[in-house]
């Protein structure tokens, strides 16, 4: 086990799969509260296009989705997003962990917006405000205090759904480098043992944080 931590880099595979949690994260966060919007517009146009997107990307595999971007787009259609091979599989890798899991943002999205009580839109729409200003007064701000814990069960998701980036990325995040240190040295408990372990430092924090803020930040009705 000593000769696998000194000659392996299990911190750095680690570090990139925080580094790809952030970013994936954050393209989540922003896709998946547009598409949010989109889904309660009062335009029947832009729901269906929310809706679509939600079912789409909600029944396509992670795993084709990582497949596809690097032989499909890049190596088909030539869409490069840098020169660089690796790099280019890496952001990638980004974007499509955003695309998909910004489809359960967005469901998480709304349903905290079906906690809100339609007396308050009404309300909101007596007193002259547009849609806009309604989902950034009322509807958005109450939304995300109500979704915190569907959002931190979507982080979680997100978090062990980089292990499918092992697919193009190779040994750049930890499960590439499992399978690379099990090719090499043979299946062994302890080493899946220390990978276990370091996903549960990963997730377990946020799980506990987002159960505490989601009773903390509750709206009282």
């Amino acid at each position: 086990m000593g000769y696998i931590l000194s000659n392996y880099g299990i911190l750095g595979a680690f570090w990139g799969t925080i580094q790809l949690s952030v970013l994936s994260a954050i393209g989540a966060l922003v896709i998946g509260t547009v598409v949010a919007v989109l889904r309660i517009s009062p335009v029947r146009v832009l729901r269906l296009i929310g809706t679509s997107y939600v079912n789409i990307f909600r029944n396509t595999p992670l795993t084709l989705l990582m497949v596809f971007s690097v032989l499909g787009l890049t190596f088909v259609l030539g869409l490069t997003l840098s020169q660089d091979l690796s790099r280019n599989a890496y952001l990638w890798a980004v974007i499509a962990l955003s695309v998909y899991h910004a489809a359960f943002v967005c469901e998480a999205l709304r349903s905290g917006v079906n906690t809100v009580p339609a007396g308050q839109a009404e309300a909101a729409r007596s007193i002259g405000l547009t849609f806009s200003q309604t989902l950034r007064e009322v509807l958005l701000p109450q939304a995300f205090r109500g979704a915190i814990a569907p959002l931190g069960s979507t982080l979680i998701a997100l978090i062990k759904n980089t292990t499918v980036a092992a697919v193009i990325l190779g040994t750049r995040e930890s499960a590439g480098l499992l399978a690379k240190i099990t090719e090499n040295e043979g299946a062994s408990l302890p080493t899946f043992f220390i990978f276990a372990l370091g996903f549960v430092i990963l997730t377990l924090p946020i799980g506990l944080l987002t159960t505490h803020l989601s009773q903390r930040l509750a709206v009282k009705r």
